[in-house]
């Protein structure tokens, strides 16, 4: 089955009879409680203080119900005005803004105590025009986001990434924002039960566990995210394979011939980092020479 982001943009995915749809749906609901919950559970909010949250991609208010029960004020935006529609007919409690993350926010700076996003941000690794470009897109909500933050404070994004190309495209722009925090992963050894947060930090405070009472090994300080780890691992396996290749071979001309495999590996390492679909992840079978019988 598709992913409803590879389907179609957002706000056309979510329709008038999609958004009643969803809204409706017990399971959804369902779901979606728990994960607000333990968003909220790692946004690690006062408990005797009212709290101003932003709530970004809120759809139909379902996130915003339990932020009223926690006994705090929150903003949603979101791209959907079906969405939107229905919030308003079940008349949340929440201001609300149609509003395109990809563009950045306008809120003055140190507006907000917290965010919350949940199955919302990896809408943002998607092309849906010529002129949107993911890294781009990425810069400028992860950019305005931390402003708008206070400090100290948090985000937490529960997201559903499709490759681990995509988490370290969103880490990294996080990172450059200024963020600190890394990847709380729940229950990562289990198919239906994982669920994946990123929990981003203005300011120096302690990544929290996951619920299974362990890190993801993702986890780091505040001085970086936790695709860094990932990353250094990448690039060792860059070396080895060059390594291993000979570092190339002279050409005719003195020249050094670029290994095949290496060549195609540093293309799609290039094509990722625009944000281009459907790269092909690495394998033992990248660059095969297949054998011939005449």
């Amino acid at each position: 089955m598709s992913r409803p982001e590879e389907i179609s943009p957002p706000e056309i995915f979510y329709g008038d009879v999609e958004a009643s749809k969803y809204t409706a749906n017990s399971r959804i609901k369902s779901i979606q409680s728990q994960m607000t919950q333990r968003a909220l559970e790692l946004l690690a909010l006062p408990e005797d203080d009212t709290a101003f949250v932003l709530d970004i991609g809120c759809g139909s208010g379902l996130s915003g119900e339990l932020l009223d029960e926690a006994g705090h004020v929150w903003v949603g935006v979101d791209i959907a005005p079906s969405m939107l529609e229905v919030a308003l007919e079940r008349e949340v409690e929440g201001d609300l803004f149609l509003h395109d993350i990809g563009q950045g926010f306008g809120f003055r700076p140190g507006t907000f105590d917290g965010a919350i996003s949940i199955s919302v941000i990896q809408w943002l690794l998607n092309a849906d025009s010529a002129s949107h470009s993911p890294p781009q897109r990425l810069n400028r909500f992860f950019t305005t986001l931390h402003s708008a933050l206070k400090n100290p404070s948090r985000a937490i994004f529960q997201f559903y990434p499709n490759s681990d190309d995509q988490v370290q495209m969103i880490v990294t722009a996080a990172q450059r924002a200024g963020f600190g925090g890394g990847l709380v992963v729940d229950y990562p050894n289990s198919k239906k039960a994982r669920k994946m947060y990123l929990c981003l930090m203005v300011g120096q405070q302690e990544i929290p566990k996951a619920l299974d009472g362990t890190t993801d090994g993702m986890e780091v300080d505040g001085q970086g995210l936790g695709m860094e780890k990932r990353r250094e691992e990448i690039r060792n396996e860059r070396k080895r394979r060059k390594d291993a290749a000979g570092g190339g071979k002279k050409g005719k001309r003195g020249k050094t011939e670029v290994d095949a495999k290496e060549w195609i590996l540093k293309k799609k390492d290039l094509y990722r980092a625009r944000g281009k679909e459907g790269v092909p992840r690495d394998s033992k079978y990248t660059a095969r020479k297949r054998k011939t019988y005449f």
